[in-house]
């Protein structure tokens, strides 16, 4: 994506609580979703899942209608990466499975997404998750001491290009994003590094942070519905992403239940929530 001079959005801290109030509907429908993610049940179910837990909280999807996209949630299997139409699939033991998702309280967004892996877990299936989930968390903590968006590409790239064993490729066409009062906002949050800096980190800022890992080529290509991106040569790929909220305590993961206390504390960061 390009470097563009898009103007950032700074929230206030009672608009951060609205994101928090937004992160927590995503974060119970996604685990609601990610539950019904059983061998047989088709990724339509999966969406009517998620679409009423956010029914029952009052939110509204922010992905349903975005530039005509038919759905609640993005559901791509397998070699599919990212933006897959929910349908009469149904999943299949091994299936790997990206569950993308967002909610809206009162104007503001939370965006968020888990890879499923479908009953028995391929052990190359399993550890491409466990890294991309890893390399999120990675990113998520650079974050914490950046002065730079950029820094947490860095922290990612540096992080996926050191684990042992057959190499992972990251994508370089779709990367995190800002978000707030719109689901995708600048500054572009990139996933690998370059001698970009990016964006100076300021409070106020809120940040949608997602790699996608492959474990073959990194080339894809959109399929005819003009959304599904798959993987050239077949190869299946992972997505983890979290909206995260820089204030002036610190760093709030705001569609984490426990804000980011578990994934970050590995990394020696303590998240620090708005009280008020």
């Amino acid at each position: 994506m390009a470097f563009g001079q898009r103007k950032i959005e700074y929230k206030t801290n009672g608009q951060i609580l609205k994101m928090r109030e937004a992160g927590l509907v995503l974060a119970e429908a996604l685990d609601e979703a990610s539950a019904a993610a059983q061998i047989g049940a088709t990724t339509a179910h999966l969406d009517a899942v998620f679409g009423a837990v956010l029914q029952r909280h009052g939110a509204t999807s922010n992905f349903k209608g975005y530039h005509g996209f038919p759905a609640n949630i993005c559901a791509s299997v397998n070699d599919e990466v990212v933006h897959g139409f929910p349908s009469e699939y149904a999943l299949k033991d091994g299936d790997v499975l990206k569950i993308d998702g967002g909610a809206i309280i009162d104007g503001w967004h939370s965006d968020s997404a888990r890879t499923i892996i479908v009953g028995t877990a391929d052990p190359d299936d399993q550890r491409l998750s466990d890294v991309t989930q890893e390399a999120m968390w990675r990113g998520i903590a650079a974050l914490a001491e950046a002065r730079y968006v950029g820094q947490v590409g860095d922290a990612i790239d540096d992080f996926v290009s050191g684990v042992p064993g057959e190499a992972l490729g990251i994508l370089e066409d779709y990367v995190g994003h800002g978000i707030g009062s719109e689901m995708h906002q600048a500054p572009d949050v990139l996933n690998y590094r370059t001698g970009h800096r990016g964006a100076r980190i300021k409070p106020g800022m809120c940040l949608a942070i997602e790699p996608m890992l492959v474990r073959g080529d990194l080339e894809t290509k959109v399929l005819a519905d003009d959304w599904t991106v798959v993987t050239v040569d077949g190869q299946r790929a992972s997505q983890w992403e979290h909206s995260v909220a820089i204030h002036l305590g610190g760093i709030w993961v705001l569609s984490a239940h426990d804000g980011g206390v578990a994934g970050l504390a590995p990394f020696g960061v303590v998240p620090s929530p708005i009280t008020s």
